[in-house]
């Protein structure tokens, strides 16, 4: 029992000094962690997380699995290291360039989803692993340094940012799992999203919920699917722009009371 969970409190590849960490000796020529974790990101893209495996990324590298072991110790090390990988591609503002917090809100949502949606495998890592990785680090000293800008005190700090982007992650999720199963079937995300209409057309249970969503979706606008998905996310956002100038307003004039 101990040991089991000894094993499930594992913290992170981050803590545990793995991270750059080479064995001496047998490595094959021209394999190095970054070759291995770039091979990591590109099998996730392609294939998905449950069908990604050691021998299969080994196969990618054209090297024996124990080769991969040189450089790291199981797989969730990698998975780890790759999620990381990608959570530096996000262009993160600057928070002392004199920007509306407003803006840099706008621009850092916006870079989480697009992440979400080109990486969906990342969504079902986030909250498995500490990431405290120094891209994830990085992301997270500039959201904590832009919502300081709104003027909320400090005990609404977490709330807030939980507000924005736990939006992002659940809206940026559903839209990567749509673009997967669509491509999964070798379709576009417009077909897909046609045939799945039609399927539930076909259900007499649906057709009272089904008419009221093509009028939601009808007045929403949009001509494609891809349209639709970015008038939603835009006009979501700025309901929570806008509940933060709210609360911020109601902490100025509670605080003016006192």
């Amino acid at each position: 029992m101990a040991k089991t969970a000894e094993k499930a409190a594992r913290s992170s590849v981050w803590l545990e000094g793995k991270a750059h960490r080479r064995r001496g000796g047998g490595q094959p020529s021209g394999l190095d962690l970054d070759r291995i974790i770039e091979a990591t990101v590109r099998l996730l893209d392609a294939e998905g997380l449950p069908k990604f495996s050691m021998r299969r990324l080994a196969g990618e590298l054209n090297v024996t699995a124990m080769s991969v072991y040189w450089y790291v110790d199981t797989k969730d090390d990698l998975l780890e290291l790759a999620l990381d990988k990608v959570m530096g591609e996000m262009r993160l503002p600057d928070p002392d360039a004199g920007e509306d917090w407003r803006d840099q809100v706008r621009a850092l949502a916006r870079e989480y989803r697009t992440l979400l949606v080109r990486h969906p495998w990342v969504s079902a890592l986030v909250g498995v692993f500490l990431n405290i990785g120094p891209n994830n680090l990085a992301f997270s000293r500039v959201v904590q340094r832009v919502v300081r800008r709104t003027g909320l005190p400090a005990k609404r700090m977490t709330s807030t940012i939980s507000a924005v982007f736990q939006f992002v992650y659940g809206y940026g999720t559903l839209e990567g799992h749509l673009a997967s199963r669509a491509s999964a079937g070798g379709m576009s995300v417009d077909e897909y999203f046609q045939q799945a209409m039609d399927t539930v057309t076909a259900a007499p249970q649906a057709a009272d919920v089904l008419q009221e969503s093509r009028e939601i979706m009808a007045a929403r606008g949009g001509d494609t699917v891809a349209e639709m998905l970015e008038r939603d996310f835009v006009f979501a956002l700025e309901l929570l722009i806008a509940g933060i100038e709210a609360m911020v307003a109601r902490e100025a004039e509670a605080a003016g009371e006192n």
